[in-house]
């Protein structure tokens, strides 16, 4: 049986549900340039106080994170939320932390983020009584 989570490196975003995919076989992979191959050009990436924007600044977060970090658990990913040429995409891992990205349809038809904030604990926990 084949692991349903190992992609092609080179495999592109056909819908936005497809980056958390491509991104989690990717970072379990230690594949730095791949992960920034999910990210349009110009694109955003948030994580705390780090805040890297273009591909040379993702590739350097993303070359530092993996070498400090080699598990990158599955997380829940919703379905992602649509509006023509954008999408909202979501992810909750394990340990609770969610981040939320923004995607854009190329032209090509492929789906890259332009904005990604990582690690936004959530506001309300599951557990919590109001």
């Amino acid at each position: 049986m084949t692991d349903p989570i190992i992609t092609d490196a080179n495999e592109t975003a056909r819908e936005p549900g497809d980056l958390a995919r491509l991104f989690n076989a990717r970072a379990n992979a230690g594949d730095a340039d791949g992960l920034v191959a999910l990210y349009e050009p110009g694109a955003v990436v948030a994580a705390g106080r780090v805040v890297a924007t273009g591909h040379a600044e993702i590739r350097r977060f993303y070359t530092d994170l993996l070498a400090r970090k080699s598990d990158f658990p599955l997380p829940d990913t919703p379905e992602p939320i649509v509006n023509g040429d954008v999408a909202l995409t979501s992810a909750r891992l394990p340990n609770g932390v969610i981040s939320v990205e923004l995607a854009r349809r190329q032209p090509d038809g492929s789906w890259l983020w332009a904005i990604d904030q990582l690690k936004i604990r959530a506001l309300v926990d599951d557990n919590a009584q109001r």
